[in-house]
């Protein structure tokens, strides 16, 4: 977590202009564009504690509640924390993976995409992030790829696999690479993903006993440091899903 800053003592001298008073309607909006703002042009950090909200008021020309929903839109949006107590306030932070995953989730699930057009963009994606997990996934990452297969194979010989489990599989693939804004993006990409899944199921019931079977292959071939067969291996396996969208289409 970043470490509080103190602000610039009475926000005087340049820093007073800042923050510009506003007369639209919607004017928690406008102020949550201006602070946005702030934050591209570095002005403001992660770190950096806002003014008060009586503060905040002045200088917007608003109201403390009009104050106040701003700074909830913000910290709704993972870019300030808001902190209670003596040593309190609006404190500007980072959004995490996960949060903007989410917010690229929301867009994604919302657009006219079909499981063709996701099948697709994996069939890029996924086989593009291969030699990243051959040179930089651990054992402990292996294990647990393993380990998640050994509970989907539990779970076909109950009759109780669905094709989320599938979904899970490939997203933790990805979080092997150790890249945060492939993990963020594959992350947003799930919801899609799932979709895509289980319309390609319909073509195909039984296709969860193939597709574990194959994802126990490719866990082997990135444990052998073998991209080529790991690229070989995905590369059917995508292939074969992106048959059962097509002709489900």
């Amino acid at each position: 977590m970043a470490t509080a800053k103190t602000p610039p003592a009475a926000w005087a001298g340049d820093d007073a202009d800042m923050f510009k008073a506003v007369s639209l309607n919607r004017v928690s909006q406008v102020i949550v564009d201006q602070i946005k703002l702030l934050l591209r042009q570095g002005r403001l950090k992660p770190g950096d504690r806002l003014p008060s909200e009586r503060d905040l008021c002045e200088r917007f020309g608003v109201s403390r509640v009009t104050v106040r929903e701003a700074l909830r839109v913000l910290e709704a949006n993972g870019l300030v924390d808001i902190r209670v107590g003596a040593r309190g306030g609006a404190f500007v932070t980072s959004p995490t993976s996960q949060q903007i995953g989410e917010g690229l989730a929301d867009l994604l699930n919302l657009s006219p995409l079909t499981a063709a057009d996701v099948t697709e963009a994996r069939q890029v994606f996924e086989l593009g992030i291969i030699p990243l997990l051959v040179e930089r996934a651990t054992d402990e990452d292996i294990a647990a790829l393993r380990e998640m297969v050994a509970v989907h194979k539990a779970a076909l010989d109950r009759g109780e696999y669905d094709m989320s489990m599938s979904a899970d599989f490939h997203v933790r693939v990805a979080a092997c690479t150790h890249n945060p804004a492939i993990e963020m993006l594959v992350q947003s990409f799930h919801g899609p993903l799932l979709m895509s899944l289980v319309e390609a199921k319909v073509t195909a019931p039984l296709m969860g006993h193939k597709g574990t079977q194959e994802h126990a292959e490719f866990i082997r071939a990135i444990a052998a440091r073998d991209a080529d067969r790991a690229i070989a291996i995905m590369t059917k396996h995508l292939k074969r899903t992106a048959d059962r969208v097509r002709r489900s289409s």
